[in-house]
Protein backbone atom coordinates (compact mmCIF):
# COMPACT_ATOMS: atom_id res chain seq x y z
CA UNK A 1 0.00 0.00 0.00
CA UNK A 2 3.03 2.33 0.74
CA UNK A 3 4.38 2.08 -2.52
CA UNK A 4 1.24 2.14 -4.16
CA UNK A 5 0.51 5.53 -2.70
CA UNK A 6 3.93 6.80 -3.40
CA UNK A 7 3.83 5.72 -6.85
CA UNK A 8 0.47 7.57 -7.48
CA UNK A 9 2.25 10.83 -5.78
CA UNK A 10 4.85 10.38 -7.93
CA UNK A 11 2.58 10.25 -10.81
CA UNK A 12 0.52 13.29 -9.54
CA UNK A 13 3.49 15.59 -9.05
CA UNK A 14 4.23 14.88 -12.71
CA UNK A 15 0.54 15.36 -13.77
CA UNK A 16 0.27 18.81 -12.41
CA UNK A 17 3.86 19.97 -13.13
CA UNK A 18 2.08 20.42 -16.96
CA UNK A 19 -0.11 23.08 -15.68
CA UNK A 20 2.65 25.26 -15.42
CA UNK A 21 3.69 25.11 -19.24
CA UNK A 22 3.33 27.80 -20.73
CA UNK A 23 3.36 27.09 -24.75
CA UNK A 24 2.46 24.06 -24.27
CA UNK A 25 -1.20 22.80 -24.96
CA UNK A 26 -0.54 19.22 -24.71
CA UNK A 27 -4.54 17.73 -24.52
CA UNK A 28 -8.57 18.63 -24.67
CA UNK A 29 -8.93 22.11 -22.51
CA UNK A 30 -5.34 22.72 -22.04
CA UNK A 31 -3.02 21.75 -19.23
CA UNK A 32 -4.88 21.75 -16.75
CA UNK A 33 -8.10 20.02 -18.66
CA UNK A 34 -10.21 22.16 -17.94
CA UNK A 35 -9.49 25.34 -20.15
CA UNK A 36 -7.23 27.87 -18.35
CA UNK A 37 -4.11 29.39 -19.19
CA UNK A 38 -1.82 31.47 -17.39
CA UNK A 39 -1.04 33.02 -21.20
CA UNK A 40 -0.73 36.82 -20.83
CA UNK A 41 -0.77 39.54 -24.03
CA UNK A 42 -3.46 37.58 -25.73
CA UNK A 43 -5.67 39.28 -28.45
CA UNK A 44 -9.21 40.51 -27.28
CA UNK A 45 -10.39 41.84 -30.95
CA UNK A 46 -10.03 39.78 -34.11
CA UNK A 47 -11.59 39.15 -37.38
CA UNK A 48 -10.26 38.16 -40.91
CA UNK A 49 -8.60 40.68 -41.59
CA UNK A 50 -7.12 41.67 -37.87
CA UNK A 51 -5.12 39.87 -35.91
CA UNK A 52 -4.49 37.01 -38.17
CA UNK A 53 -1.08 35.89 -38.13
CA UNK A 54 -1.47 32.99 -40.79
CA UNK A 55 -4.58 30.69 -41.71
CA UNK A 56 -4.22 27.56 -42.83
CA UNK A 57 -6.74 24.86 -44.50
CA UNK A 58 -7.80 21.68 -43.27
CA UNK A 59 -9.16 19.30 -45.75
CA UNK A 60 -12.08 17.02 -44.94
CA UNK A 61 -14.16 16.60 -41.68
CA UNK A 62 -12.80 16.71 -38.07
CA UNK A 63 -13.85 18.34 -34.74
CA UNK A 64 -10.91 17.28 -33.00
CA UNK A 65 -9.34 20.37 -31.10
CA UNK A 66 -5.73 21.20 -31.79
CA UNK A 67 -2.74 20.51 -29.12
CA UNK A 68 0.64 21.76 -29.05
CA UNK A 69 4.28 20.75 -28.10
CA UNK A 70 6.82 22.90 -28.86
CA UNK A 71 6.45 24.35 -33.06
CA UNK A 72 4.02 21.49 -33.76
CA UNK A 73 0.67 21.84 -33.60
CA UNK A 74 -1.26 18.52 -34.33
CA UNK A 75 -5.26 17.13 -34.70
CA UNK A 76 -6.92 14.48 -37.14
CA UNK A 77 -9.04 14.75 -39.76
CA UNK A 78 -11.16 12.00 -41.76
CA UNK A 79 -13.39 11.99 -45.26
CA UNK A 80 -17.06 12.89 -43.85
CA UNK A 81 -17.86 8.42 -44.86
CA UNK A 82 -15.42 7.71 -42.36
CA UNK A 83 -13.26 5.38 -44.46
CA UNK A 84 -9.78 7.76 -44.08
CA UNK A 85 -8.63 9.05 -40.74
CA UNK A 86 -6.07 10.66 -41.04
CA UNK A 87 -3.48 12.71 -38.92
CA UNK A 88 -1.96 16.30 -39.62
CA UNK A 89 1.05 18.46 -38.00
CA UNK A 90 1.40 21.76 -38.89
CA UNK A 91 3.96 24.49 -37.96
CA UNK A 92 2.99 27.13 -35.22
CA UNK A 93 5.38 29.44 -36.66
CA UNK A 94 4.40 29.31 -40.52
CA UNK A 95 1.06 27.30 -40.36
CA UNK A 96 2.34 25.12 -43.09
CA UNK A 97 1.49 21.42 -43.12
CA UNK A 98 4.55 18.86 -41.61
CA UNK A 99 2.68 16.01 -41.88
CA UNK A 100 -0.52 15.07 -43.64
CA UNK A 101 -1.11 11.13 -42.38
CA UNK A 102 -3.47 8.71 -43.12
CA UNK A 103 -3.48 6.17 -40.35
CA UNK A 104 -6.87 4.01 -41.03
CA UNK A 105 -8.86 2.57 -43.53
CA UNK A 106 -12.22 1.79 -42.51
CA UNK A 107 -13.44 -0.47 -45.03
CA UNK A 108 -17.28 -0.29 -42.91
CA UNK A 109 -17.45 2.60 -40.92
CA UNK A 110 -20.33 3.07 -38.00
CA UNK A 111 -22.88 5.67 -37.95
CA UNK A 112 -22.37 9.00 -37.42
CA UNK A 113 -24.77 12.13 -37.28
CA UNK A 114 -23.88 15.48 -38.64
CA UNK A 115 -23.65 17.35 -35.70
CA UNK A 116 -20.69 14.82 -35.39
CA UNK A 117 -17.89 13.96 -37.30
CA UNK A 118 -15.04 10.73 -37.23
CA UNK A 119 -12.39 12.14 -36.55
CA UNK A 120 -13.72 14.35 -32.86
CA UNK A 121 -11.79 12.83 -30.00
CA UNK A 122 -8.89 15.38 -29.60
CA UNK A 123 -5.19 14.06 -29.55
CA UNK A 124 -3.05 14.19 -26.34
CA UNK A 125 1.04 15.08 -26.88
CA UNK A 126 4.10 15.22 -24.94
CA UNK A 127 7.61 15.10 -25.58
CA UNK A 128 8.97 13.11 -28.81
CA UNK A 129 5.12 11.33 -29.36
CA UNK A 130 1.81 12.29 -29.78
CA UNK A 131 -1.21 9.55 -29.36
CA UNK A 132 -4.43 9.17 -31.52
CA UNK A 133 -7.70 7.62 -31.47
CA UNK A 134 -10.79 7.44 -33.58
CA UNK A 135 -12.34 5.83 -30.86
CA UNK A 136 -13.24 1.65 -31.99
CA UNK A 137 -11.16 2.58 -35.68
CA UNK A 138 -7.99 2.82 -34.56
CA UNK A 139 -6.03 4.22 -32.06
CA UNK A 140 -2.13 4.98 -32.52
CA UNK A 141 0.99 6.19 -31.21
CA UNK A 142 3.13 8.88 -33.34
CA UNK A 143 6.88 9.99 -32.94
CA UNK A 144 6.06 13.56 -33.52
CA UNK A 145 10.14 14.21 -35.16
CA UNK A 146 9.42 10.96 -38.06
CA UNK A 147 5.81 10.57 -37.96
CA UNK A 148 6.41 6.96 -37.53
CA UNK A 149 3.96 4.97 -36.45
CA UNK A 150 4.83 3.60 -32.88
CA UNK A 151 2.05 1.37 -31.99
CA UNK A 152 -1.55 0.62 -32.51
CA UNK A 153 -4.72 -0.79 -31.55
CA UNK A 154 -7.75 -1.77 -33.30
CA UNK A 155 -9.17 -4.63 -31.38
CA UNK A 156 -10.99 -2.27 -28.81
CA UNK A 157 -14.70 -2.92 -29.39
CA UNK A 158 -17.68 -0.26 -29.22
CA UNK A 159 -20.63 0.58 -30.72
CA UNK A 160 -20.73 4.51 -30.87
CA UNK A 161 -23.80 4.71 -31.92
CA UNK A 162 -23.52 8.28 -33.56
CA UNK A 163 -20.17 8.43 -33.40
CA UNK A 164 -16.66 8.98 -31.21
CA UNK A 165 -16.16 11.92 -29.11
CA UNK A 166 -14.27 10.81 -25.98
CA UNK A 167 -10.92 12.03 -25.60
CA UNK A 168 -7.53 10.41 -24.32
CA UNK A 169 -5.54 11.62 -21.13
CA UNK A 170 -2.00 10.69 -20.05
CA UNK A 171 -0.86 9.91 -16.64
CA UNK A 172 2.48 8.76 -15.49
CA UNK A 173 2.73 5.45 -18.20
CA UNK A 174 -0.79 5.44 -18.61
CA UNK A 175 -2.71 6.27 -21.72
CA UNK A 176 -6.47 6.27 -20.77
CA UNK A 177 -8.97 6.48 -22.55
CA UNK A 178 -13.11 5.81 -22.53
CA UNK A 179 -15.53 3.28 -24.68
CA UNK A 180 -18.73 4.47 -23.89
CA UNK A 181 -21.55 2.78 -26.88
CA UNK A 182 -24.43 1.01 -27.23
CA UNK A 183 -23.03 -2.30 -26.38
CA UNK A 184 -20.00 -2.16 -24.32
CA UNK A 185 -18.82 0.81 -21.32
CA UNK A 186 -15.79 0.39 -20.34
CA UNK A 187 -12.49 2.81 -19.38
CA UNK A 188 -8.88 1.36 -20.61
CA UNK A 189 -5.54 1.67 -19.57
CA UNK A 190 -2.87 1.43 -22.06
CA UNK A 191 0.94 1.24 -21.66
CA UNK A 192 1.98 4.50 -23.22
CA UNK A 193 4.64 2.70 -24.51
CA UNK A 194 3.94 -0.09 -26.13
CA UNK A 195 0.09 -0.37 -26.32
CA UNK A 196 -0.96 -3.05 -24.61
CA UNK A 197 -3.37 -3.04 -22.07
CA UNK A 198 -2.53 -2.48 -18.31
CA UNK A 199 -6.59 -2.41 -17.39
CA UNK A 200 -9.74 -2.19 -18.00
CA UNK A 201 -12.56 -1.71 -16.09
CA UNK A 202 -16.30 -2.32 -17.05
CA UNK A 203 -18.85 0.70 -15.77
CA UNK A 204 -20.86 -0.71 -12.92
CA UNK A 205 -23.83 0.79 -13.44
CA UNK A 206 -27.15 -1.44 -13.81
CA UNK A 207 -28.87 0.29 -17.13
CA UNK A 208 -31.65 -2.25 -16.56
CA UNK A 209 -32.36 -2.07 -20.29
CA UNK A 210 -34.76 0.98 -19.61
CA UNK A 211 -34.51 4.41 -21.33
CA UNK A 212 -35.77 7.69 -19.78
CA UNK A 213 -39.53 7.23 -20.24
CA UNK A 214 -39.08 3.16 -18.80
CA UNK A 215 -39.24 1.93 -21.70
CA UNK A 216 -37.13 -1.21 -23.16
CA UNK A 217 -34.13 0.51 -24.46
CA UNK A 218 -33.12 -1.13 -27.45
CA UNK A 219 -31.17 1.72 -29.42
CA UNK A 220 -28.46 2.38 -26.85
CA UNK A 221 -28.87 6.00 -26.66
CA UNK A 222 -29.02 5.60 -22.81
CA UNK A 223 -25.99 3.96 -22.63
CA UNK A 224 -23.59 5.90 -25.01
CA UNK A 225 -20.98 8.90 -23.64
CA UNK A 226 -18.95 11.38 -25.48
CA UNK A 227 -16.62 12.60 -22.06
CA UNK A 228 -13.22 13.09 -21.01
CA UNK A 229 -11.69 11.90 -17.90
CA UNK A 230 -9.82 13.79 -15.43
CA UNK A 231 -7.48 12.82 -12.65
CA UNK A 232 -6.93 15.44 -9.73
CA UNK A 233 -5.88 14.83 -6.79
CA UNK A 234 -7.42 16.78 -3.30
CA UNK A 235 -5.58 16.96 0.31
CA UNK A 236 -2.89 15.37 -0.32
CA UNK A 237 -4.72 12.13 -1.05
CA UNK A 238 -3.36 9.92 -4.04
CA UNK A 239 -4.87 11.22 -7.44
CA UNK A 240 -8.14 10.08 -8.65
CA UNK A 241 -9.81 9.42 -12.01
CA UNK A 242 -13.35 11.82 -12.75
CA UNK A 243 -14.71 9.78 -15.47
CA UNK A 244 -18.54 10.20 -15.92
CA UNK A 245 -20.35 7.92 -17.92
CA UNK A 246 -23.88 7.35 -19.02
CA UNK A 247 -26.16 7.93 -15.82
CA UNK A 248 -23.33 7.67 -13.18
CA UNK A 249 -20.33 10.07 -12.27
CA UNK A 250 -17.25 7.62 -11.60
CA UNK A 251 -13.78 8.08 -9.27
CA UNK A 252 -11.41 5.07 -10.21
CA UNK A 253 -8.21 4.72 -9.13
CA UNK A 254 -6.24 5.41 -12.20
CA UNK A 255 -3.05 3.15 -11.72
CA UNK A 256 -5.47 -0.18 -11.28
CA UNK A 257 -8.50 0.88 -12.86
CA UNK A 258 -10.68 -0.03 -9.24
CA UNK A 259 -13.82 2.28 -8.99
CA UNK A 260 -13.50 4.05 -5.89
CA UNK A 261 -17.23 5.77 -5.72
CA UNK A 262 -19.70 6.26 -7.91
CA UNK A 263 -23.32 8.89 -7.97
CA UNK A 264 -26.35 8.08 -9.51
CA UNK A 265 -29.99 8.60 -9.92
CA UNK A 266 -29.35 11.10 -13.03
CA UNK A 267 -31.50 10.06 -15.94
CA UNK A 268 -29.86 11.80 -18.43
CA UNK A 269 -27.43 10.11 -21.36
CA UNK A 270 -24.80 11.04 -24.10
CA UNK A 271 -22.46 12.39 -21.44
CA UNK A 272 -19.88 14.63 -23.19
CA UNK A 273 -19.08 17.22 -20.66
CA UNK A 274 -15.56 17.67 -19.36
CA UNK A 275 -15.65 17.49 -15.14
CA UNK A 276 -13.63 20.35 -13.78
CA UNK A 277 -12.15 20.61 -9.73
CA UNK A 278 -11.94 23.88 -8.00
CA UNK A 279 -12.65 24.79 -4.08
CA UNK A 280 -12.10 21.26 -3.36
CA UNK A 281 -15.13 20.16 -5.26
CA UNK A 282 -15.55 18.18 -8.45
CA UNK A 283 -18.16 19.82 -11.47
CA UNK A 284 -19.83 17.74 -13.64
CA UNK A 285 -23.47 17.83 -15.95
CA UNK A 286 -25.52 14.97 -16.23
CA UNK A 287 -25.84 14.84 -20.20
CA UNK A 288 -28.80 15.18 -22.60
CA UNK A 289 -31.96 15.34 -21.48
CA UNK A 290 -33.13 17.74 -18.23
CA UNK A 291 -29.37 18.74 -17.92
CA UNK A 292 -27.96 19.47 -14.97
CA UNK A 293 -24.48 20.04 -13.47
CA UNK A 294 -23.50 18.89 -9.83
CA UNK A 295 -21.02 19.71 -6.90
CA UNK A 296 -19.63 16.78 -6.06
CA UNK A 297 -17.51 16.39 -2.76
CA UNK A 298 -14.88 13.74 -3.00
CA UNK A 299 -14.02 11.13 -1.05
CA UNK A 300 -16.17 7.83 0.02
CA UNK A 301 -16.72 4.21 -1.21
CA UNK A 302 -19.50 2.82 -2.91
CA UNK A 303 -22.52 4.65 -4.11
CA UNK A 304 -22.35 8.47 -2.86
CA UNK A 305 -25.11 10.09 -4.42
CA UNK A 306 -26.86 10.60 -0.73
CA UNK A 307 -23.46 11.67 1.14
CA UNK A 308 -21.82 13.45 -1.29
CA UNK A 309 -23.79 15.96 -3.58
CA UNK A 310 -23.25 19.29 -2.41
CA UNK A 311 -25.65 21.05 -4.60
CA UNK A 312 -27.13 20.82 -8.05
CA UNK A 313 -28.00 23.47 -10.74
CA UNK A 314 -30.58 22.43 -13.24
CA UNK A 315 -30.92 25.70 -15.32
CA UNK A 316 -29.13 26.36 -18.95
CA UNK A 317 -26.93 23.43 -18.23
CA UNK A 318 -24.80 22.80 -21.14
CA UNK A 319 -24.77 19.09 -23.02
CA UNK A 320 -21.62 19.99 -25.29
CA UNK A 321 -19.48 23.20 -24.09
CA UNK A 322 -18.15 22.08 -20.47
CA UNK A 323 -18.14 24.83 -17.87
CA UNK A 324 -14.82 26.55 -16.46
CA UNK A 325 -14.30 27.81 -13.04
CA UNK A 326 -12.66 30.90 -12.48
CA UNK A 327 -12.16 31.79 -8.72
CA UNK A 328 -15.12 31.31 -6.78
CA UNK A 329 -17.42 31.68 -10.06
CA UNK A 330 -19.00 28.58 -12.45
CA UNK A 331 -19.09 29.44 -16.15
CA UNK A 332 -21.17 28.22 -18.96
CA UNK A 333 -22.66 28.52 -22.00
CA UNK A 334 -26.02 26.55 -22.55
CA UNK A 335 -26.10 25.01 -26.17
CA UNK A 336 -28.48 27.36 -27.40
CA UNK A 337 -26.04 30.38 -25.94
CA UNK A 338 -27.03 31.40 -22.45
CA UNK A 339 -24.18 32.25 -20.70
CA UNK A 340 -24.48 31.49 -16.81
CA UNK A 341 -22.49 32.58 -14.04
CA UNK A 342 -23.20 30.14 -10.59
CA UNK A 343 -21.40 30.35 -7.18
CA UNK A 344 -19.34 27.95 -7.32
CA UNK A 345 -19.62 27.16 -3.72
CA UNK A 346 -23.44 27.11 -3.44
CA UNK A 347 -24.49 26.40 -7.30
CA UNK A 348 -26.96 29.97 -7.22
CA UNK A 349 -27.42 31.84 -10.49
CA UNK A 350 -25.18 34.84 -10.10
CA UNK A 351 -26.07 36.13 -13.13
CA UNK A 352 -28.01 35.03 -16.83
CA UNK A 353 -27.21 36.80 -20.11
CA UNK A 354 -28.78 35.74 -23.29
CA UNK A 355 -25.48 35.86 -26.26
CA UNK A 356 -27.08 33.65 -29.12
CA UNK A 357 -25.95 31.17 -30.70
CA UNK A 358 -25.62 27.66 -30.62
CA UNK A 359 -22.39 26.12 -28.90
CA UNK A 360 -20.63 22.88 -28.67
CA UNK A 361 -16.66 23.93 -27.85
CA UNK A 362 -15.50 24.64 -24.60
CA UNK A 363 -14.30 28.40 -23.38
CA UNK A 364 -11.05 28.89 -22.06
CA UNK A 365 -10.43 31.41 -19.76
CA UNK A 366 -6.74 33.86 -19.85
CA UNK A 367 -6.34 36.95 -18.07
CA UNK A 368 -9.62 37.40 -16.21
CA UNK A 369 -11.19 37.43 -19.58
CA UNK A 370 -13.94 34.33 -20.90
CA UNK A 371 -13.67 33.55 -24.50
CA UNK A 372 -17.23 31.75 -25.95
CA UNK A 373 -17.10 30.00 -29.68
CA UNK A 374 -19.92 29.16 -31.51
CA UNK A 375 -21.10 27.15 -34.59
CA UNK A 376 -21.29 29.98 -36.74
CA UNK A 377 -17.95 31.72 -36.38
CA UNK A 378 -18.76 34.22 -33.40
CA UNK A 379 -16.43 34.72 -30.37
CA UNK A 380 -17.20 36.53 -27.45
CA UNK A 381 -15.30 37.30 -25.12
CA UNK A 382 -16.24 38.42 -21.50
CA UNK A 383 -14.66 39.70 -18.42
CA UNK A 384 -14.95 36.55 -15.70
CA UNK A 385 -17.04 38.60 -12.88
CA UNK A 386 -20.23 39.04 -10.83
CA UNK A 387 -21.62 40.94 -13.48
CA UNK A 388 -22.06 40.34 -17.27
CA UNK A 389 -19.40 42.53 -18.90
CA UNK A 390 -18.98 41.60 -22.52
CA UNK A 391 -15.50 42.88 -23.63
CA UNK A 392 -15.86 42.12 -27.50
CA UNK A 393 -17.96 40.36 -30.65
CA UNK A 394 -15.70 38.89 -32.99
CA UNK A 395 -16.35 37.18 -36.15
CA UNK A 396 -14.63 34.61 -38.22
CA UNK A 397 -15.61 33.04 -42.06
CA UNK A 398 -16.98 29.72 -40.38
CA UNK A 399 -17.99 28.04 -37.01
CA UNK A 400 -16.58 26.27 -34.08
CA UNK A 401 -16.61 22.32 -33.22
CA UNK A 402 -13.14 21.79 -31.75
CA UNK A 403 -12.74 24.13 -28.56
CA UNK A 404 -9.04 26.41 -28.81
CA UNK A 405 -5.81 26.17 -27.24
CA UNK A 406 -3.37 28.47 -26.54
CA UNK A 407 0.49 28.66 -26.73
CA UNK A 408 2.62 32.28 -26.46
CA UNK A 409 0.47 34.99 -26.95
CA UNK A 410 -1.36 33.52 -29.21
CA UNK A 411 -4.72 31.47 -29.81
CA UNK A 412 -5.34 29.04 -32.61
CA UNK A 413 -8.44 28.41 -33.46
CA UNK A 414 -9.87 25.42 -35.48
CA UNK A 415 -12.81 26.21 -37.83
CA UNK A 416 -14.82 23.65 -39.44
CA UNK A 417 -12.91 24.37 -42.88
CA UNK A 418 -8.88 25.84 -40.89
CA UNK A 419 -6.49 26.65 -38.36
CA UNK A 420 -5.98 29.74 -37.20
CA UNK A 421 -2.72 31.83 -35.37
CA UNK A 422 -4.63 34.81 -33.78
CA UNK A 423 -2.18 37.24 -32.39
CA UNK A 424 -1.87 40.89 -31.69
Amino acid sequence: MMKHTALALTLGVAFTTLVFAEDNWPQFRGPDGMGHSNATGLPVTWSETQNIKWKTAIHDKGWSSPVIWGNQIWMTTATEDGKQLFVICVDRNTGKILRDIKLFDVETPQYIIKLNSPASPTPVIEEGRVYVTFGSPGTACLDTLTGKVLWQRRDLECNHFRGAGSSPILFGNLFILNFDGSDFQYVVALDKNTGKTVWKTKRSVDFKDLDKDGKPNREGDMRKGFCTPLVASFGGAPPILIDPGSKAFYAYDPLTGKEIWRTEEHKNHSVAVRPSVANGLIYAATGMGKASVWAIRPGGHGVVTDTHVVWKAPRNVPTMPSPIVVGDLLFMVSDNGIITCLDAKNGQVVWEQKIGGEFSASPISAEGRIYFFDREGKITVIQAGREFKQLAANQLDEGFMASPAVSGKALFLRTKTHLYRVER
